[in-house]
């Protein structure tokens, strides 16, 4: 179980977002058995879309983040529904690369930062919401930052941070996001910068034992607080046979049928959880009678 709070400054002018999203991320290195920086950089992906995800307001409503930085890892995607509940995927689950110039694990190496961070934003109009800036780092929580003030004009900072083990199981994983609201005032904004000039890393922040409210608070230091709310989430994936048999049956007669003359089985892998979903001939057959 991984937990998002948010809260809203007591003048209603800005606004934050925390998350411990340790659990979450521990599962997904479970299921793709990640490499170490696979790991933090699809972590921090996942951990800002749950976040996103909060944010929305819809209960249908949902996420998609895709980063394609031109980097060994490839396409990452992180998708999340609006409890805040991710899953999250890696073109190349293991990368092995060096650490970087300050001993850390080089998520900007294994993303690159030769291309763009795409948000599909599903809230229920006629057509998803689209948004598209340039990577600015390949660190992630700078680049979801620009992409809120340039795409949706939106004043942010974002944290985002895990951390590895090194046995590559997660010990510890969370972020933030402060977003400031229309008509913030300098004060409230001076005092923001004064917090964020001396914050401590999100992880050591954790392993230091503070909680999701604490690293909120944290983050707005002396600026008065009300709690809006709080929530559980969880690694969930949404993929279900009914799904798979609509993608098969997208596909066409002609590609059904060729599955069929295969007579082999076919197997549909979830690239988000990796459960595989298999179709006899004979099921094919029942799918392109019902065509």
């Amino acid at each position: 179980m991984s937990k998002i709070v948010r809260y809203i400054t007591q003048d209603g002018s800005a606004f934050v977002i925390a998350a411990d999203t340790t659990d979450m991320i521990a599962e997904m290195e479970q299921i793709h058995k990640t490499s170490a920086v696979n790991t933090a950089a699809l972590g921090r992906l996942i951990t800002a879309a749950s976040m996103m995800g909060d944010m929305l307001k819809g209960k249908e409503d949902s996420v998609t983040l895709r980063l394609e930085g031109g980097g060994p890892a490839g396409t990452l995607i992180a998708v999340s529904d609006s409890d805040g509940n991710a899953r999250g995927y890696v073109e190349n689950p293991v990368v092995e690369i060096p650490l970087n110039d300050k001993g850390k694990l080089d998520v900007r190496g294994t993303v690159g930062t030769d291309g763009y961070l795409y948000v599909i934003k599903d809230i229920g109009m006629k057509e998803p919401f689209s948004g598209c800036t340039q990577i600015v780092s390949g660190e992630i929580a700078e680049d979801i930052t620009n992409y809120f003030a340039v795409s949706e004009q939106t004043p942010s900072v974002c944290a985002l941070g895990v951390l590895v083990n090194p046995d590559l199981s997660v010990s510890a994983a969370g972020g933030f996001i402060i977003q400031l609201l229309p008509g913030c005032p300098d004060e409230v904004i001076t005092k923001i910068e004064s917090a964020m000039s001396d914050i401590e890393p999100v992880t050591t922040m954790l392993k230091n034992g503070m909680t999701a409210d604490e690293i909120a608070v944290r983050a707005m230091k002396d600026i008065p607080l009300d709690k809006l709310d709080e929530s559980e989430a969880f690694y969930k994936c949404n993929c279900s046979k009914e799904k798979v048999v609509r993608a098969l049956i997208s596909t066409g007669k002609e590609s059904l049928q060729e599955m069929i003359d295969s007579g082999e089985n076919t197997n549909v892998e979830c690239h988000f959880c990796n459960k595989t979903y298999t179709f006899t001939p004979d099921d094919l057959k029942q799918l392109l009678s019902e065509e």
